[in-house]
């Protein structure tokens, strides 16, 4: 073979590289394969759901906050719808349940089994354990911490009345006072009238015992046979007549100095208080011509 010299003009040879070795190939899933896979991940996001719901279901609910007021000069009657209400309860399990023998309210002797007067005014709580009795209980017993202060001890004693005689005065204080600031002048006229031995002639007994709230009593409403009637009957009634709270329990161991044998409220806070029964008389027909009014 003839020897040809490369040409000026021919295109250099390119010379070689060195073969680099290949990435390896990725095994190709079968559609069987892909299938198992895409169920996995079904599988894993559903477990990652799941679990969430299942912590939220097993956590206790909050069950949300409730609670039963029980105003100053609430009657036991009143408290009692208030409780059953408040548990869902038929009407009368809660008055059914402070008059059982069992009931073990840790009453004064002195009430003679009459939850009357110690059902505290205050806020309490309400859940879904709470049973009347418990409820009750914790009424009496915060009574009985109330009235049993040694400055409510000491404060009935200056005033020569027992606690329970003391809380009987505070519920008709409660009752009979127009505004808070007149409780210490009507509990004044109640210690006035008891010493002189007058009787108490009040209208909120007699309410009491007909079983009403009214401002307006007749002459036939004075002359009804009833231990509550303290138009006919000296001395304080036999039980308080509702549950009087701290405002009236203190008027009544601190009343204000004053001769008062008289009151009556002629007006939404004119409250006239007066030691002569003339001056009373022409406050009273002030008190008619006003109710006159207002129903003319």
């Amino acid at each position: 073979m003839t020897y040809r010299p490369s040409s000026p003009y021919a295109p250099p040879r390119r010379s070689r590289r060195p073969s680099l070795p290949r990435p390896p190939r990725r095994p190709r899933l079968t559609r069987r394969g892909r299938l198992a896979l895409l169920l996995g991940a079904v599988l894993a996001v559903a477990a990652g759901v799941t679990v969430p719901l299942l912590l939220i279901r097993d956590e206790p609910a909050v069950e949300p906050a409730r609670t039963l007021l029980v105003p100053e000069g609430w009657r036991a009657r009143q408290v009692y719808t208030a409780v059953d209400r408040a548990l869902g309860l038929p009407e009368g399990t809660a008055r059914k349940t402070a008059t059982a023998p069992a009931a073990a309210l840790a009453l004064p002797r002195a009430a003679g089994g009459n939850p009357e007067g110690y059902l505290f005014p205050a806020t309490y709580p309400v859940t879904g354990g709470t049973t009347p009795q418990g409820l009750l209980k914790f009424m009496v017993d915060t009574a009985a911490k109330r009235f049993g202060a040694a400055r409510i001890v000491a404060g009935a004693k200056a005033q020569g009345l027992s606690v329970y005689q003391t809380v009987i005065a505070a519920s008709i204080v409660q009752a009979e006072a127009d505004n808070p600031e007149d409780m210490a002048k009507v509990a004044r006229v109640v210690h006035n009238r008891l010493a002189r031995g007058m009787a108490l002639q009040m209208d909120s007994t007699l309410n009491y015992a007909l079983g009403r709230s009214t401002v307006d009593t007749s002459y036939e409403d004075t002359r009804i046979r009833n231990p509550y009637n303290t138009y006919e009957r000296k001395g304080l009634p036999p039980t308080p007549i509702g549950n009087p709270g701290d405002q009236a329990l203190d008027a009544v161991i601190r009343p204000t100095d004053g001769d008062w044998l008289y009151f009556v409220t002629v007006a939404p806070g004119d409250t006239r208080f007066t030691a002569d029964y003339a001056r009373h008389q022409e406050n009273v027909a002030e008190f008619n011509a006003n109710r006159g009014a207002e129903r003319g």
